[in-house]
């Protein structure tokens, strides 16, 4: 069996790099305003710890316990600091502080006034039951916001470690030898609430990065007016979209759209009435096609739709009419209703071409002829136009 100072040697070790590590997750912006106060705690745990090395038991006083009981009140205030900055709870601090300042008062006017050692224990005995108890609640009832696995981790450790309290006394009257057994047993319980505070914050730390490495691909491979693909990734994108056309007879449709006269919209109205009318135009594209089709804004008011698997070229005019009629109803933006049409070329792999620039080229092409021909219509290389009425 460990003795007392080999127990406390190894827990203020253990506290000290558990918090140059609290105290590492503080310097990175924008981490969780916890783990600062959680660093200060364990700095207060690890004092506590060093007062008992530097005063054998056998020559353990009044002093050394006070000095003991005042840190671990200490490390009891800065643990739920951490806890209401971390879940932003509606508690004012400053309560916190008057808590901690009538207890550290309690505890020396004691020593002043010759309180046994008894009616010190019986006061850290009272603070930490509370406190963990308040502290297992706070980490199980908040636990989605910050990390569902590991919060629960820390209020098992709470709820234990106030039960190891509540019990002390009652366990070491009933057998003496528990004075070191309880001892370990409160260090490795502490050590696996901080541990779980930690992992909680670097878990949280991991989804936060997880989550900006999201939006930056979502920024480099989306357009961030409309959330279509950009060009950029539509190449990608038609790889993939090959790939599915297995079968020997199976066609991939490259649709070029514009749209017709949509300048006089930001002319008229603005560029904002221009990009909610953008924006719309992108949903109604999503929408018209499959699951399976690729969308993409090329700029401006450029649109492409890659329609993969089709059975038959015939398939193209359906899905053309269908675009055509999508973006004829009439769109609602700075306080008007705007009517409108688009243009749209048509080109497919493998007949027009086996890379996307040639489908993309003999798409664009068909799409001016419309364009030319009178503006809502679709052209299909190198056939003829089909007008919409």
């Amino acid at each position: 069996m460990l003795s007392h100072q080999a127990i406390h040697a190894v827990g203020a070790a253990v506290y000290l790099v558990f918090c140059a590590l609290f105290l590492w997750l503080r310097t990175i912006p924008r981490t969780n305003p916890g783990a600062g106060w959680w660093a200060m705690a364990l700095l207060f745990a690890c004092a506590g710890h060093v007062d008992y090395l530097l005063q054998p038991v056998a020559d353990a006083g009044a002093p050394t316990e006070a000095i003991y009981a005042a840190l671990k009140v200490m490390e009891s205030a800065c643990l739920v600091a951490g806890m209401i900055r971390c879940f932003r709870l509606a508690f004012d601090l400053r309560f916190v502080a008057l808590a901690w300042f009538a207890v550290e008062a309690w505890i020396w006017l004691g020593v002043a006034f010759g309180a046994t050692p008894h009616s010190r224990g019986l006061t850290l005995v009272g603070v930490s039951v509370l406190v963990q108890s308040a502290i297992g609640w706070v980490a199980l009832r908040f636990r989605d916001e910050l990390d569902a696995r590991w919060m629960p981790v820390a209020s098992a450790a709470s709820f234990l470690l106030a039960l190891h309290w509540a019990l002390v006394y009652p366990v070491i009257a009933w057998a003496p030898i528990w004075s070191s057994h309880g001892f370990l047993l409160g260090v490795a319980l502490t050590l696996a609430q901080y541990f779980a505070l930690l992992a909680a914050l670097l878990r949280s730390f991991q989804q936060r990065l997880l989550l900006a490495e999201s939006h930056a691909l979502d920024m480099a491979f989306r357009d961030p007016l409309t959330g279509l693909n950009n060009r950029r990734y539509m190449n990608s994108l038609f790889e993939n979209a090959l790939l599915l056309a297995t079968r020997p007879h199976h066609l991939v449709a490259v649709l070029c759209i514009d749209l017709d006269d949509f300048k006089s919209i930001n002319d008229q109205a603005g560029h904002l009435a221009g990009d909610e009318v953008l924006k719309v135009v992108a949903e109604r594209l999503t929408h018209a096609t499959r699951s399976t089709d690729i969308c993409a804004r090329l700029g401006g008011d450029e649109f492409v739709a890659i329609c993969t698997q089709l059975d038959q070229a015939e398939q193209a005019h359906a899905i053309a009419r269908k675009l055509l009629d999508a973006l004829a109803e009439p769109i609602v933006a700075a306080e008007r209703s705007w009517a409108m049409h688009a243009s749209i070329g048509i080109s497919f792999y493998p007949r027009h071409g086996h890379t996307l620039t040639e489908l993309l080229g003999h798409a664009d092409r068909a799409m001016y002829q419309v364009k030319h021909a009178g503006k809502h219509g679709y052209r299909i290389h190198p056939e003829q136009a089909v007008a919409e009425s």
